[in-house]
């Protein structure tokens, strides 16, 4: 049965909920500058070229490793959710309270948005990436393929760092949850994106993410 509650907004606000909600953000940003930075490298140093096999290899290292970094750094403090599909599960399994899961979001979401506008500025004005299908498929398989992906990314989170059964593993949630964002990339990011970050990582429309056919 879900232990689901909506808890307290004394609670949600108390000292120990703030630094957890900074704790996200810090987080979030440092995981999609990276990663979003990473994609945006390739751009750069690819003269906007399609991506090929070893550039979908180093984007998804460089999402790897720095999830690896931003679940490290806030495990202690917030749990380091970073993505709004752990809190929703978390907030499902009981984890955490909805009312603490909704504010967890608004700092993801902001962590997410302060990130690229960043990258922006640091990058002389480069265009950030957003999503978009590959050629050939369409949006029902796209949607397949992030269900997927994201159920092994939260299932993950909660078999390595959330169940109470699981004793004491330290290091090892967030090397964990490192790889299998790095896998969800190498398989699906050419088709859908596979980024499971609140934040951008295929260009739209014009398939310069999908590898060559």
């Amino acid at each position: 049965m879900l232990g689901i509650a909506f808890g307290r907004f004394d609670d949600s606000f108390s000292l120990g909920s703030l630094k957890a909600y900074l704790a996200e953000f810090i987080s979030t940003l440092l995981f999609v500058f990276a990663g979003v930075g990473s994609a945006i490298a390739y751009n750069k140093l690819t003269s906007d070229a399609a991506l090929d096999p070893s550039g979908l290899v180093a984007v998804a290292v460089c999402h790897g490793f720095a999830l690896f970094v931003a679940v490290s750094v806030g495990a202690n403090i917030s749990g380091g959710h970073v993505n709004p599909a752990v809190t929703f599960g978390l907030a499902l399994g009981g984890q955490i309270t909805i009312l603490t899961g909704i504010f967890y979001w608004v700092a993801q979401l902001v962590g997410s948005i302060v990130a690229c506008y960043l990258l922006k500025v640091v990058t002389g004005g480069l265009a950030v990436p957003t999503h978009g299908l590959a050629a050939g498929v369409g949006a029902a398989e796209g949607v397949v393929m992030e269900i997927i992906i994201t159920f092994a990314l939260v299932y993950t989170v909660y078999a390595t760092a959330a169940d109470p059964k699981k004793g004491s593993l330290g290091i090892i949630a967030p090397i964990a949850i490192g790889f299998i964002v790095g896998a969800n990339i190498l398989a699906a990011g050419p088709f859908s994106g596979g980024s499971n970050e609140p934040g951008p990582l295929l260009r739209a429309g014009s398939g310069k993410w999908g590898l060559p056919q």
